[in-house]
């Protein structure tokens, strides 16, 4: 039972940037694609779209349309999406505290 939510899991979170978009959407809330950009310089246009397509499929991420010219487009986190956030936090615990045991406690 608990591998199928760890795979179910795993398949909403696979990518190489999801978790990198979510934790960018955790500290501020509201961003447009640009700043998503911005902010992942390593990331291409037609991957972060993907992503950001993904996780709105997914109901982690809500795109909304502001009818102007050029279109604002702004992605936020859902209400689930937002209690994600303690759990990366604890994944991120978690990887100090792994890194921490590896450098022999320095």
């Amino acid at each position: 039972m608990a591998a199928d939510g760890v795979e179910e899991v795993l398949a909403v979170l696979e990518g190489r940037w999801k978790i990198l978009i979510l934790f960018h959407l955790f500290s501020r809330s509201v961003l447009r694609f640009s700043e998503l950009e911005k902010a992942i310089p390593a990331i291409s246009q037609k991957m972060l779209a993907q992503q950001l397509r993904d996780l709105e499929r997914d109901g982690i991420v809500q795109r909304t349309v502001h009818p102007q010219v050029p279109p604002k487009v702004e992605y936020a986190l859902t209400d689930i999406g937002q209690k994600l956030c303690p759990a990366l936090d604890a994944l991120l615990e978690w990887a100090a505290l792994r890194k921490s045991s590896l450098d022999g406690g320095r």
